[in-house]
């Protein structure tokens, strides 16, 4: 292994669902008790996912998050999916971004808990990821069109990121007392391929 290799990581961030805003906080704490209530199971913390990427010293920041203003390329943005419906997703409000974001941040990093946790230092799996960013599904986000079971989220770009790459899914485990909507939906599209 030369010297370039060692500086390899692929790091997971679960970060508090709407961190750093109180609608998006508020709407998720909604959603978590109707579904614990049709479950019946108390509510949990729920998390989104974002890995950060390091190959031969450049850092990536993986993530998806609502489609913002400005250049997309100063975001490192690859691609974009309809929120709610395919028909609401020609506005801005209703899109989706994929980021694969050299040098990026991850916004209210600060808030992740239990993180950063280290899925390898292996430069070549760091590589398969970021050569897979470019192909990952695409579905509306919120709804389960992919049939895989739940619904398609932040969380299930980065496990179908990290099953498609080969890493064992489903040995991984959100914070105590939380839940990654979407995880399941990832992993499961994954292994259709």
């Amino acid at each position: 292994m030369d010297a370039d290799d060692r500086e390899s990581a692929v790091d997971l961030y679960w970060l508090p669902l709407g961190a750093g805003g109180h609608s998006v906080r508020l709407n998720g704490r909604v959603f978590e008790a109707l579904v614990a209530r049709l479950e019946h199971r108390p509510p949990c913390d729920l998390y989104h996912s974002a890995l950060v990427l390091v190959l031969r010293g450049a850092r990536f920041v993986v993530e998806q998050g609502p489609a913002g203003a400005g250049s997309p390329g100063e975001r490192g943005v690859v691609a974009t999916g309809a929120v709610g419906t395919r028909a609401l997703g020609r506005l801005r409000i209703f899109r989706y971004e994929v980021r694969c974001w050299r040098d990026g941040v991850i916004p209210d990093v600060a808030e992740a808990v239990e993180s950063p946790v280290r899925i390898s230092e292996d430069p070549d799996l760091a590589l398969r990821l970021l050569e897979l960013v470019r192909g990952v599904p695409l579905p509306v986000w919120g709804r389960d069109e992919l049939r895989a079971g739940e619904m398609w989220s932040s969380n299930s770009i980065v496990s179908w990121l990290l099953a498609s790459s080969g890493v064992d899914v489903d040995a991984i485990r959100p914070p105590k007392n939380g839940r990654a909507p979407g995880w399941r939906a990832g992993a499961a599209v994954a292994r259709r391929a």
